[in-house]
């Protein structure tokens, strides 16, 4: 087994500024299915598709930010509880009404929530894909506007979201059947 390197020490220079994550790949039982959740639900666009074993997807251009296949797992279940692997994986967006419309998108789909949170420093929504991947989706607040302790650093919280008030942004209240989420989500 491989040794672990040892944690920062603190004395390490952090990464440039300008790194970030550029996209994730996921690996799905069934692509059709995926790109029906992905593109049709959430509204990503395909930028390209290789045959019947993958596709890229992608939101104002960009070549992909979701890459999914199949190469691996056409027709396989997801990992068991107590395994590890992805936790979730997050999609940004840019505005509170943005994510107000993706709530709006998810309630029409009828696709339930497991949790909706407020981090003080962002607002999000954590939902499942078919294949059972953990998905949020969330809108930071201007950094101005972050809970900060007295020393300046960040004090982010994980309270319960307001979804009534997340779907004024998008002119809509809560349809009877959607079901509040039961579970509040760490980021």
């Amino acid at each position: 087994m491989p040794e672990q390197a040892n944690p920062p020490s603190g004395t390490e220079r952090p990464v440039d500024p300008g790194v970030r994550v550029g996209h994730v790949h996921l690996k799905v039982a069934d692509l059709d299915r995926a790109l029906g959740f992905y593109c049709g639900v959430l509204g990503f666009e395909l930028t390209q598709r290789y045959g019947q074993g993958a596709a890229f997807i992608a939101a104002g251009g960009y070549h992909h930010h979701i890459g999914l296949n199949t190469w691996e797992s056409l027709g396989g279940s997801p990992p068991p509880p107590g395994t590890t692997g992805l936790y979730h994986h997050a999609i940004v967006y840019p505005t509170r009404a943005t994510l107000a419309d993706a709530l709006c998108r998810v309630m029409r789909a009828g696709i339930p929530l497991d949790g909706a949170s407020d981090h003080g420093v962002s607002e999000a929504l954590y939902l499942r894909d078919p294949d059972q991947n953990g998905v949020e989706l969330y809108w930071d607040r201007p950094p101005e506007t972050w809970p900060r302790t007295s020393g300046g650093e960040l004090a982010m919280f994980t309270r319960r979201l307001d979804l009534d008030d997340l779907l004024k942004e998008a002119g809509e209240s809560p349809r009877p059947e959607f079901q509040e989420p039961g579970e509040v989500h760490d980021p």
